[in-house]
Formats: C-alpha cells, structure tokens, sequence
C-alpha cells in the first residue's frame, strides 16, 4: 500500500484535506500515523492512525471515517510558551523545537508575570522515539544528496516500510526510484540516509513521475 505525501485525502463523507507528513518509529520500520492538514477556514493538522486508511494510491488516500471525526483526533501541533531566557542558558534542551521556530521567537516577545520575555510557537507532537517525515525530505546516498522523499510503500498487514519512493531531478524531468527499505542505513527527522552509493541507486528501479496537479 502506497502512502503519498501532498495528496488530496477523503473522509467516508468527502474531501477532508491534504496529507502532509507521516510518523514512523525507526527502529522497526513500521509507520504509525499520515498526517492530515484539513482545508478549513482554520487550518487545522491531525495525526491520523494508519489503521483508519481504508485504500490509498499515488494520488489520493481514502479514510474509513467521518470528516468530524478527525477533530477528536491527536493535534500535530501543539502551542508552547517558551521562555527567551532559557534559550539564553547554554546547555538548555529544545531538541523537540525545530529552529525555524527558534527564530520566530525573537519576533513577537511576551512579558511575563515575572518580567521575563517569551513567545509561543506551534511544535510538532511527535510519539516518544519516533519521527515525522515530511515530502521533499532529504535523500542521502553514501556519497552526498540524491533526492528527497516522495512517499512510502508499507505492508499492509504491519504497516511496516517495504519500499520508499525516491524522486529525483528536475521539474521537467523527474523520475520515481523504488528504493528497498535494506538498502536504507537510517531515518533521522526529515532526512534518510541510504547504503548505497549514487551509482548504485541509479541502477535501481525507476519509473517517470505522472502526478496530477
């Protein structure tokens, strides 16, 4: 079963929104959650269990549940005050804040009851010891950059990775690489890194990419 990032997703009652992300725990392989961005006046992004998939293909996912019951789901993101003095203090843990956000937080300081500074940002609610990759995550051969993430394709019956699609090149001249999850060393936050050198994914698989817009 394919599962694409940047496709169209529908509820049992209609279009619900966008996948944006999925989760994986990396140690087994295995893909726990899509993450849905809804199209609503206030957009909102859900962690949906990959249980709740009822067929998916390279263009569009279909959900076995109803529009509504997306909002009872587990938000993607959470908003969390922190506090600029603390990103003042060298050796202060903010692992789980990606840096973008780091630097919006220098924009728009609050002042606290005590007469510290601070700001909030939206972070990613990722489960304990696993990850979100995102489409157009990084690709990394043993010899540099190779392209970036273009979906997975999982064992339906474990949800576990048996492929990841690769894309690579231009706009006008992109092709799809099935690359096989033993070929790949390691998954890090937005960037995999694969066993094989660039002549070596080369000679892997490929076919043309034919995405509707």
């Amino acid at each position: 079963m394919d599962i694409p990032l940047d496709v169209d997703v529908f509820c049992s009652d209609g279009k619900c929104g966008r996948s944006t992300a999925v989760i994986l725990n990396p140690v087994s392989q295995e893909i726990t959650h899509v993450v849905v961005t809804t199209q609503e006046m206030l957009h909102g992004e859900y962690e949906v269990p990959v249980t709740l998939i009822e067929e998916s293909g390279p263009d569009s996912i279909q959900l076995r549940c109803r529009r509504n019951t997306l909002a009872g789901l587990e938000p993607f993101h959470k908003v969390k005050f922190v506090s600029l003095h603390d990103l003042d203090e060298p050796g202060t843990p903010l692992t789980e804040i990606p840096e973008t956000l780091l630097s919006s937080a220098w924009l728009w300081p609050y002042i606290t009851a005590n007469g510290g500074y601070g700001t909030y940002v939206n972070v990613e609610q990722i489960p304990h010891s696993e990850l979100a990759v995102h489409r157009g995550a990084h690709v990394e051969a043993v010899d540099g950059h190779i392209g970036q993430v273009d979906e997975f394709i999982i064992n339906p019956e474990n949800n576990h990775i048996t492929h990841l699609v690769l894309r690579e090149g231009h706009l006008w001249g992109q092709k799809d690489i099935t690359v096989p999850i033993s070929e790949i060393e390691r998954v890090e936050s937005d960037v995999v890194y694969l066993k094989l050198d660039k002549m070596g994914v080369e000679a892997l698989p490929t076919v043309s990419v034919k995405r509707r817009w």
